[in-house]
Order: structure tokens, then sequence, then C-alpha cells
């Protein structure tokens, strides 16, 4: 999946960016737990997976 594609589902869901410093970007939503986003251009299947289903997403 396309790092893009991601962040998009994500603010679309009401995260919004808290921290861009370092190797990931840090997204945070009131009232659940921050959300970490590799820097890569394609992030491997598992790991999108892994990353919206903590968002409570997926």
């Amino acid at each position: 999946m396309k790092r893009r594609d991601l962040i998009k589902e994500l603010e679309k869901a009401g995260y919004e960016i808290a921290r861009d410093d370092g190797d990931h970007t840090i997204y945070s939503k009131d009232g659940c737990r921050p959300i970490q986003v590799p820097r890569h251009r394609e992030l491997n299947e598992y790991t999108a997976r892994a990353i919206l289903k903590a968002a409570g997403l997926r």
C-alpha cells in the first residue's frame, strides 16, 4: 500500500499530524493512541494492515 493512501485514510478518520521528525510521522486523534507511520513510499501489506487496525479502521 502506498504511504499517501494510508495517510488519506487516517486523515479521513480524523487523525492529524502530531510530530513529523525522524523516520516516522506521528498522527494523533483525541481519545485514541498515537499512530506511527514509517517514511517509505511503499509500505508492506502487513505493516499497513497493522497501522489501520491500531487506528481502529479495520
